[in-house]
């Protein structure tokens, strides 16, 4: 659904969505407003790619309504280890490819050209325009598909796992980069698994197992019982420079030294 003069860029209300005869989704209720900047953070199979499906339009829910912005611009970016790297395509190619379907020239005007080179070197990865894909860094293929998104001047950015498989330093780069993005007006959703390096530092995160279990900042929502709610799993939570740090709480049953149930250990 479509709706003109609305304030949220998009709104789920009771959405479920549903993989063969299993629901992957449950009643949820999500609003994302323009300039939001909110991290969706669950286990492995709670939804969360789901979830982004269903508010670009790739998938419909079975119940429940999904209303966006009319005339709203989504860019979805997905998880790097889904893309062949190995494709025969320069930085600037991969970038182009993002053009708009339907056009009537098959290859790229001054214009498009032109926005490209401004995307990349916003980006810092101008220098690299010419240089075929399969060559960069991880966090180099993120910058990549980060500008592909760009290049259609969106409203809201979806992104599945942002810094999955990266070291500490280029998730550092790439949440920074996103933080830059969004302080000029960007909405950005992204899903993630890192608590700490990543929720902990959003404005906005939403816990997320089939069904919304926790919404907010996360000094209220990454606490140990919605994260217990969550993962299944008791955790702990801490406080480090005014923000959560979430650690599990799991406990050696056995003694190292005896082998003994701890229990058993006098």
């Amino acid at each position: 659904m479509t709706a003109a003069g609305s304030e949220e860029l998009v709104a789920l209300a009771g959405v479920t969505c549903r993989y063969a005869a299993e629901d992957v989704l449950v009643a949820v209720d999500l609003d994302v407003a323009p300039g939001a900047f909110v991290g969706v953070v669950g286990p492995s199979g709670s939804g969360k790619t789901t979830l982004l499906r269903v508010i670009a339009g790739s998938m419909q829910p079975v119940r429940g309504t999904v209303t966006r912005r009319r005339g709203l611009r989504i860019a979805y970016v997905p998880q790097v280890e889904t893309i062949d790297w190995s494709f025969p395509v320069t930085v600037a190619q991969c970038v182009l490819m993002a053009r708009v379907r339907g056009r009537r020239l098959p290859w790229p005007s001054s214009a498009e050209r032109a926005a490209v080179g401004e995307i990349l070197a916003r980006l810092d990865i101008e220098h690299l325009r010419d240089r075929h894909i399969r060559e960069l860094s991880g966090g180099q293929q993120q910058r990549v598909f980060i500008a592909r998104a760009m290049l259609g001047e969106p409203e809201l950015l979806l992104m599945d796992e942002p810094t999955s498989g990266v070291d500490v330093r280029l998730r550092h780069e790439i949440l920074h980069l996103l933080d830059d993005l969004n302080a000029r007006g960007l909405a950005i959703l992204l899903t993630t698994h890192d608590l700490n390096g990543i929720a902990a530092h959003l404005p906005h995160v939403v816990c997320l197992n089939r069904t919304v279990l926790g919404a907010g900042r996360p000094a209220d929502v990454l606490t140990p019982d919605v994260l217990e709610r969550t993962y299944g799993a008791s955790m702990q939570v801490l406080e480090h420079g005014g923000m959560p740090v979430v650690v599990d709480s799991f406990a050696h049953r056995h003694d190292p030294v005896t082998g003994l149930s701890d229990r058993s250990v006098v």
